[in-house]
């Protein structure tokens, strides 16, 4: 199942990103495209997996459907601690 290494590299960039704040990422989200290799049911549930443990605390993963190859970290969504409006 590649989908867990593929899991783990998304993992490994949000740290790498993130850094200290790792502990309050809330959201990461993931586009694949029908072409990219990836089983988008398999790569979220080890997402969830992986995100369920330390430094993550929960944060949740999100699959965007793609079209073509794609396959990327969309974007990452962190609590700040300010209020939004």
């Amino acid at each position: 199942m590649h989908e867990m290494g593929v899991a783990l590299e998304i993992a490994r960039i949000a740290e790498q990103k993130v850094g200290a704040l790792a502990s309050k990422l809330t959201r990461i989200a993931v586009v694949v495209g029908d072409d990219a290799g990836v089983e988008p049911s398999s790569l979220s549930f080890c997402l969830e997996a992986l995100l369920a443990q330390a430094p993550f605390a929960g944060a949740v993963a999100e699959i965007i459907r793609g079209t073509g190859d794609e396959l990327r970290v969309d974007y990452l969504e962190v609590d700040d601690g300010c209020p939004s409006y």
